[in-house]
């Protein structure tokens, strides 16, 4: 019997992303050769690391491998080497344009806090325990790409603008339903509708769509109280929806009610390939040095399978796995405690690995 072939391109980035991302593709191939599916692995350049080969942070030939593939992997994007340039020529601007060109509309933020990292939060063990929270957030409209856009010199002023069509939230608004309806049941969609005409639009063809959803409880929620709220009761959220910035904001947030940003995944989707990257950033800070934490990019694997080729068994080993290696007490040097086993980036790649092999032979 033919195997399936799954071809992923492979977008290490900057800072730690060639790091994690190899810890990642490390076990990737572990869960193919222990299942039957095999993985195409195609490599390219985006961000930092483009715009110093190629003065460009997403070149073509980097868009047109993404658009061929079935999936794309990405590490992390920045460099502090590129902070004072124009926006166009920032390595920012190539995961915009990765988002885009390959028409992802719908960001997809787990935070989930694993049982035996309860006490790496900042937070109180009981606000904490338990937390399961997906937000939804737009990812091609809003303020991010709005127009007009610029700097006036003559004028003294900047400006953006930030604008949604029925069609742009109604999908989103799907996305948000759909996942709920494989959760609790409940969306809080997020806006500042007190202010903005655009948010009170937003509300209301997110209203429109709830017709279709009659099992599902929406309510709304203004995004300054979301931000106070999720810190003072996050149990309270299942699904969060949102538009573009304020769900760059809420789920930087959200993260950090974890422990670290480096344990959590994202997915980006939409008409093409879909987009896994982990929510942390290049941290060039430590790249290089074998201790950044590759769980966030290697649960970002898991939801490639789930969501992108519809292996929810390998999805679910590699999840397991995690939790395995956290109970054991195994942890890289950002979420450890003072009776913890510390390991490498490396080392933390290795021992899921071995996990996945075990769970899925």
């Amino acid at each position: 019997m033919k195997k399936d072939n799954y071809k992923v391109a492979v977008l290490p980035g900057d800072g730690i992303g060639p790091e994690v991302v190899s810890q990642a593709v490390n076990v990737l191939q572990a869960v193919a050769d222990s299942s039957d599916f095999t993985v195409e692995l195609v490599y390219a350049e985006v961000g930092g690391i483009a715009l110093e080969k190629y003065s460009n942070p997403l070149p073509a030939e980097t868009l047109e491998t993404c658009k061929n593939s079935d999936a794309v992997l990405l590490g992390a994007i920045g460099d502090p080497r590129w902070d004072n340039m124009p926006s166009d020529m920032r390595p920012e601007r190539g995961l915009l344009g990765l988002r885009e060109g390959l028409g992802l509309y719908a960001n997809l933020r787990p935070a989930k806090v694993y049982p035996s990292l309860v006490d790496a939060s900042s937070l109180k063990k009981e606000l904490v325990e338990g937390i399961d929270i997906l937000i939804i957030r737009e990812l091609t409209g809003g303020i991010y790409f709005g127009q007009p856009r610029g700097i006036d010199n003559e004028k003294g002023s900047g400006y953006n603008t930030m604008v949604y069509s029925e069609h742009e939230v109604e999908r989103i608004a799907k996305v948000a339903f759909d996942a709920a309806m494989k959760r609790n049941k409940k969306v809080m969609s997020v806006d500042k509708a007190n202010v903005l005409e655009v948010s009170q639009y937003w509300r209301k063809i997110v209203m429109q769509t709830a017709r279709e959803y009659p099992e599902v409880q929406l309510d709304h929620m203004y995004v300054d109280n979301c931000a106070m709220q999720l810190i003072r009761w996050p149990k309270q959220f299942d699904v969060i929806l949102t538009g573009n910035m304020f769900g760059d904001i809420l789920s930087d947030e959200a993260s950090m009610l974890t422990g670290s940003l480096g344990m959590l995944p994202s997915a980006s989707l939409g008409d093409g390939s879909g987009l896994y990257e982990p929510v942390h950033g290049s941290a060039p800070d430590i790249a290089g040095q074998n201790i950044a934490n590759p769980i966030a990019t290697i649960a970002s694997i898991a939801m490639m399978l789930q969501h992108s080729f519809s292996r929810l068994k390998e999805a679910d080993a590699i999840q397991d796995a995690i939790s395995n290696v956290l109970n054991q007490g195994f942890r890289t040097k950002d979420i450890a405690a003072t009776d913890s086993k510390v390991v490498t980036t490396k080392e933390m790649g290795q021992l899921l690995v071995d996990n996945v092999k075990k769970l899925l032979s």
